[in-house]
């Protein structure tokens, strides 16, 4: 009898090598039973909305990446527009939006200034607000401020820290705030004992695991292009970090994400 399958709860194959349809196939291939296909910007998201309204096991999230805030005066309104006209209910077939996001802030490569990002991060809270939706973050070297906005904000009941990369420090903040947390490849890697430890000290109903493709293939796969296929490859290391089951991980972390994204049906 097969075990259960895989839903990778982040990912952006809208542009993947061989088109995204390809690496849906492969997915399912390889056991995957969901994908939530994130965006970044206008492009992406709308990309992302029409991956989701062609395929049944798909979800959606439309958003504003933080190294894209500078253009925030020039596709908000559009990007408003977007989610607000496929936050229906699954079959009404206009799109399968899951989440607002990926928002946040991210100041290792500070692509858009500090003040930008923070407008645009608390932006995108009161949409996932007003919108009733998940929000998923992306925090990179700015853990203080990420958790005084969302506090100042009120964070959404369905909030999710994507590719994990904090320590347990870092997660007991997040799950304080009632927070779910993703692990993506780097928690295979070699240096990722913090991410590890995080994820011992994160309860099994707030976990979640993803590929961010197509960067951060996991362990034994690292140096290709990673995709939702290889979602197991993360879960497998989860588990081995947690001395867990596969099976377990895959059925505890599958049921998390069709309570917060789903259905992937």
């Amino acid at each position: 009898m097969a075990g259960p399958g895989w839903i990778d709860s982040h990912c952006h194959i809208q542009t993947a090598t061989g088109g995204p349809d390809a690496a849906l196939e492969r997915a399912r291939a390889a056991g995957v039973t969901g994908v939530a296909v994130v965006g970044t910007d206008l492009s992406s998201s709308e990309a992302a909305i029409a991956l989701a309204g062609r395929h049944h096991d798909v979800r959606a999230t439309v958003g504003l990446h933080p190294h894209d805030a500078s253009d925030f005066e020039q596709q908000w309104p559009s990007l408003v527009a977007l989610a607000e006209a496929h936050t229906l209910e699954v079959g009404d077939g206009r799109g399968r939006l899951a989440a607002i996001g990926e928002a946040g802030l991210d100041y290792h490569y500070l692509h858009s200034p500090v003040p930008e990002q923070h407008q645009v991060f608390r932006a995108q809270i009161r949409l996932a607000h007003r919108l009733d939706l998940p929000l998923i973050i992306h925090s990179r070297d700015a853990w203080d401020d990420t958790f005084a906005i969302l506090t100042d904000e009120e964070p959404p009941s369905r909030t999710i820290f994507h590719c994990f990369t904090g320590g347990p420090a870092e997660a007991e903040r997040a799950l304080a705030l009632g927070s779910y947390l993703s692990f993506s490849g780097i928690v295979s890697f070699k240096g990722a004992d913090d991410v590890r430890a995080a994820a011992r000290c994160c309860p099994a109903d707030r976990r979640l695991v993803e590929t961010d493709s197509p960067y951060l293939a996991p362990a034994p796969h690292r140096g290709r292009e990673n995709e939702p296929a290889l979602v197991m490859a993360v879960g497998a290391a989860l588990a081995a970090a947690l001395d867990t089951p596969v099976e377990t991980v895959a059925r505890e972390t599958s049921a998390v994400a069709q309570a917060l994204l789903g259905p992937f049906s």
